[in-house]
């Protein structure tokens, strides 16, 4: 019986879709997503646009991420990329191309010479970006398609990202993937995409009965089907566009369809027993097939890639014919392979295991004939063949090979299953392949959790060198959970022992055992960091030298010691007039967030604008880049300058949703701000989770703000004992490290909670005990809040000048600091003062705090300061309004824009797409501007943001 047509030879149910497309390519820059599960029809949709009329005069550029990937990044750009020789001859590339050479030899003669070694990894990737953003301006007007970027290594995710940012005025892409089984980071390409580039998203839905009906008329060349065959075709396929191709095959090879006056329609409807899906449908046209042809279906079930019809069928082309002729294969550019992945999947398990390991066996030897050899590939296929010492070395040679190319995400991954898998490597061999996991791990933005096998290595007998490295990575990754500080220290203690011919690695390790919380005695901890600081001169590679620096200085600054200002200029010395390494952007991370802590607000800011600005990688959403903006964020907080905070603490708290460290700060961030401007009830809830959590995992410096606003909020209330507790608690470990500087910040608010609590002896003896501690330190902020602890305590004693005095010292240093929401509150107390006195100059400070909360939308400050001013019968002017700070009546611009689309009928997955956000970002949006706008329903959001309603 003649198999018939397989594929629908007109695209049926995507005809908008593919206009949008169309329209989408007639602009440049743009871009568009097309999303959809398995066998929706993505590549069939993509396909239809790349063929037609609309890209004529344009190139073509595709490439498809393979679900076994190969340790070579960039795979999808490189395939798009590699044929293009002829079309860049003459083209003028700078030096930067140059860095391509290694990734695409096939355009070696029309590439610049390889530019020198920049010894840093992020640097040499973002190089390799621009210069794959160069080539591709180079090429012209034109489309770049990648597909099923559900399996996109970690590098193509992160240029794609990066391309969104510098996207050529000629260039157009289109990305594809299946949503359910998309990363955050492959959602979020285009999420920071430029208002310049035109977008589109797509979500392809499945077909419905009229659609299906169409499709199989096609397919079966008919005028039409019976509505009651499509009806069931529909169902039994769940609208999948591959499942009505391979259940109508399925039914034309079992003789189940008949002609039935000028239409088709099932034999009986009893009898079509099809089974759901493409699965079974697949697996039972094959078992119909040839033995030798079955065979061949096999064996490219199990290679999983295309491949030549000699390496495939040998001798019996026939067998091919036969499978091409089943419409289960394709044939592209004389590769022959499964028409759809899904297909292929289902032959592949239907397949016995002992013949599976054989066949696995078989294409382990094909594909090592290739040229060059698929290493990714190899091991896959050894290590399904059951030959386990064969996999270990491939995967081993494959790890090396991702690791060259910079892939640090594949070579970590591979590396990993070798460790977990293999327990016959000789201990050496295997600490040695450990301390490459561990290095390679650490360059990642979620490290994979791999402290155990470090663990697991330690544990045999390695020689002093490789346990060095080894003792360092563990302490490097338990440092990021923080959750046993005695053990990091440990780990850092006895690396430092081992490293002692390597200075750098040496001094990291001695950086590490001196930083607080440490749980050693403190004159040991300040020997450690002596003894880093005096190795430094020893260590000759200047970025780590200067990666030390910054651990020493950041640890200095939280201390007080003068010394981290002298450690930050010799960091600036060493790297002015040039990007910044990547360590050297640790460097200024770690110095600068410290230093907002440690209350240099602007210097902090300083050094953190420098590492993002100043990076080797300014346009990546890196660790490093993302961590300092999250530093960044706090300064925000720190300085008073909270116009548009919240949202971007979202945004940020979705990136990091499982980065505890910075998820923690953002956090804390978040709940402090909503303390400030929400309801005092709504407050305590999030401030008490954030605060539980920090201390949980040893994060005492970023434990003052949540529990410097408790005080506050405790003492309003009236419940000061809890909050006083908590602090007490903390400022244990506060004094154990010696942390001063950073815990005066919560210094009026623990003096306004001790006299709340009618303890102002005790109140007394902190304030007298932080001033002692505080004296010859070098903290910003002990003088602004040392003045307010006193103020309070003269208040609290009656004494109206005294007090005024300090509240007004304590308001203008701040402001110097600057620190302007602490800057209003000491301005308010100093007003109340001055009232009791009847000074005139108590209207001025109060105007000049009521300013301040009205800009930062302190929402409970501003109203127990208007109430001051009722009191005494004062009005003060103020010189703007809530909207500024987002108060709880003006919408933010991004909320005004989630919340018109709410309005009008999208759901929130719709505006998700539609805006590239996360359903969660759009549904707090939604919240806010119907809580703003007194709104109980979209319908009530409707009336108040739509004309006409």
């Amino acid at each position: 019986m003649r198999a018939g047509r397989v594929v629908s030879p007109v695209l049926v149910g995507r005809e908008k879709e593919l206009a949008r497309l169309v329209a989408l390519v007639d602009r440049a820059p743009a871009v568009a997503v097309v999303e959809g599960e398995a066998g929706i029809g993505k590549s069939r949709l993509t396909s239809e646009l790349l063929g037609g009329p609309a890209v004529a005069g344009l190139r073509v550029l595709a490439g498809a991420c393979v679900q076994i990937r190969e340790p070579f990044p960039l795979g999808p750009v490189v395939e798009a990329l590699r044929g293009r020789a002829s079309e860049l001859a003459g083209a003028a590339l700078s030096p930067v191309a140059g860095a391509l050479r290694e990734l695409l030899p096939e355009l070696a003669g029309v590439l610049p010479e390889t530019p020198p070694p920049l010894d840093d990894r992020a640097a040499e990737r973002h190089r390799v970006f621009r210069g794959l953003a160069e080539v591709l301006t180079a090429l012209g007007p034109a489309v770049l398609a990648v597909e099923d970027l559900h399996w996109a290594d970690g590098q193509t995710v992160e240029f794609l990202t990066y391309l969104m940012s510098v996207l050529p005025g000629t260039l157009r892409v289109v990305l594809t993937y299946r949503g359910e089984e998309a990363s955050g980071a492959v959602r979020a390409i285009t999420a920071r995409a430029p208002d310049t580039i035109a977008a589109e998203h797509l979500v392809l839905p499945p077909l419905d009965t009229t659609q299906t009906r169409v499709m199989a008329s096609a397919i079966l060349e008919a005028e039409e089907v019976t509505a009651e065959f499509a009806e069931h075709l529909c169902l039994r396929a769940s609208g999948l566009p591959l499942a009505v191709q391979e259940l109508l095959a399925l039914l034309r090879t079992r003789g189940t369809l008949i002609r039935w006056e000028g239409g088709w329609a099932r034999r009986a409807l009893e009898e079509l027993d099809v089974p759901s899906g493409v699965r079974a449908s697949v697996q039972e046209r094959v078992a119909r097939l040839s033995a030798g042809a079955k065979e061949v279906a096999e064996r490219a079930a199990v290679l999983g890639l295309p491949m030549p019809v000699a390496e495939l069928a040998g001798n019996d082309v026939g067998a091919i014919d036969e499978v091409l002729g089943s419409g289960l294969f394709a044939d592209t550019g004389g590769l022959v392979g499964f028409r759809h992945v899904l297909a292929a999947q289902a032959v592949y398990e239907a397949i016995p295991l002992g013949r599976r390991q054989a066949l696995h066996a078989a294409a382990a030897d094909t594909v090592r004939g290739l040229r060059p050899v698929p290493l990714g590939r190899l091991a896959h296929h050894l290590r399904q063949a059951g030959r386990a010492g064969q996999w270990v070395e491939a995967a081993i040679e494959a790890a090396e090979q991702a690791s060259r190319l910079g892939d640090d995400a594949e070579a970590a991954r591979l590396l990993e299953d070798v460790l977990r898998d293999d327990t016959g490597l000789p201990p050496a061999r295997r600490a040695e392949l450990t301390v490459r996991l561990g290095w390679a791990a650490l360059e990642l933005l979620r490290p994979p959790p791999v402290a155990d096998l470090v663990t697991g290595a330690l544990e045999q007998d390695v020689p002093p060198p490789l346990r060095g490295h080894l003792r360092l990575l563990l302490a490097l990754h338990l440092e990021r959970t923080r959750i046993d500080g005695a053990r990091i220290g440990e780990a850092f203690a006895r690396a430092a022992e081992d490293l002692s011919g390597e200075p750098g690695l040496a001094a990291w390790a001695m950086a590490g055992v001196g930083r607080p919380p440490s749980g050693l005695p403190l004159e040991e901890t300040r020997s450690w960091l002596e003894r880093a600081l005096a190795t430094l001169p020893a260590v000759a590679d200047p970025a780590m030298r200067m990666l030390v620096l910054g651990k020493i200085a950041m640890i200095f600054v939280v201390m007080g010691d003068p010394r981290w200002a002298e450690l930050t200029d010799d960091l600036r010395r060493e790297t002015a007039g040039r990007r910044l390494l990547r360590r050297e952007v640790n460097a200024y991370r770690s110095i600068g967030g410290a230093a907002l802590f440690g209350g240099h607000h602007r210097e902090g800011r300083r050094l953190l604008t420098a590492a993002v600005e100043d990076g080797a990688e300014p346009d990546l959403r890196g660790r490093l880049e993302m961590r300092c903006l999250v530093n960044l964020a706090a300064a925000d907080y720190f300085e008073g300058s909270w116009q548009g905070l919240p949202a971007k603490m979202q945004e940020l708290r979705d990136h990091f949703g499982d980065e505890p460290h910075e998820r923690i700060l953002v956090d804390i961030v978040t709940a402090c701000v909503g303390a400030v401007q929400g309801r005092q009830e709504a407050a305590l809830p999030p401030l008490l989770d954030v605060a539980a959590e920090a201390r949980t995992r040893g994060q005492y410096d970023d434990l003052v703000l949540p529990l410097s606003m408790l005080l506050r909020l405790a003492a309003a209330r009236g419940e000061p004992e809890p909050a006083i507790e908590a602090v007490a608690e903390a400022s244990v470990h506060w004094e154990a490290s010696e942390l001063w500087p950073v815990a005066v910040r919560a210094l009026p608010g623990l003096t306004e909670a001790l006299l709340a609590a009618g303890r102002p002896g005790e109140a007394a003896d902190v304030v007298a005990r932080h001033a002692a501690r505080l004296a010859g330190l070098d903290a910003p902020l002990a003088a602004p809040a040392l003045a307010q602890a006193r103020g309070l305590l003269a208040e609290a004693g009656g004494q109206w000048e005294r007090a005024a005095a300090e509240f007004a010292a304590a308001a203008d240093a701040f402001e110097r600091v600057p620190a302007r929401y602490e800057a209003a509150q000491a301005d308010e107390h100093a007003a109340a003062a001055l009232f009791a006195l009847d000074d005139p100059a108590a209207a001025t400070r109060l105007g000049r705090a009521v300013t301040a909360y009205v800009d930062l939308g302190a929402r409970w400050d501003l109203d127990r300061a208007t109430g001051l001013g009722r009191r005494w019968g004062v009005r003060p002017a103020t010189q703007s309004t809530p909207a500024q700070a987002g108060n709880d009546h003006a919408l933010s611009a991004r909320q005004e824009q989630v919340a018109r689309l709410a309005a009008e009928g999208l759901t929130n997955q719709e505006i998700a797409r539609e805006l590239f956000l996360s359903p969660k970002t759009v549904d707090k949006h939604v919240s806010a501007a119907m809580r703003k706008v007194g709104a109980r329903s979209r319908t009530e959001l409707a009336r108040h943001l739509l004309p006409g309603n």
